[in-house]
């Protein structure tokens, strides 16, 4: 992504980056204040309104978007759950409250909640 945005401030620019230069890089590359890219929030969208917010398995997760497993696994999912978007639990993915807050959508009662990464050893 850095080298997208220093390629932007060459080519538009005087190859300093500045931040009005990474905003209009980051919206030229359709990546969001929370550092989400198109991807991102299709997967996100697609759990909410296909799957009632999850849980749902990556195997229907990848056929709904049109991606590689591998690739929702090993690129996009990884930011997605340790940002706090996004758990993974023994019957599929779920995303969070803040999944539907960050999208302008009114998370349902049973939305779940931000889940820490680590237990606390308490």
């Amino acid at each position: 992504l850095l080298r997208r945005v220093r390629d932007y401030a060459q080519m538009r620019g005087d190859g300093r980056i500045d931040e009005g230069v990474a905003d209009a890089a980051l919206d030229l590359l359709e990546v969001d204040r929370q550092g989400f890219d198109t991807l991102d929030r299709k997967l996100l969208t697609a759990i909410i309104e296909r799957f009632d917010g999850g849980p749902v398995g990556i195997d229907s997760l990848a056929a709904t978007l049109g991606e590689e497993r591998g690739t929702l696994e090993d690129v996009t999912e990884p930011f997605l759950i340790q940002q706090g978007f996004l758990v993974r639990t023994a019957r599929g993915r779920m995303v969070t409250r803040a999944s539907y807050l960050h999208l302008g959508l009114k998370p349902p009662e049973r939305a779940a909640a931000t889940l820490p990464l680590f237990e606390d050893p308490r």
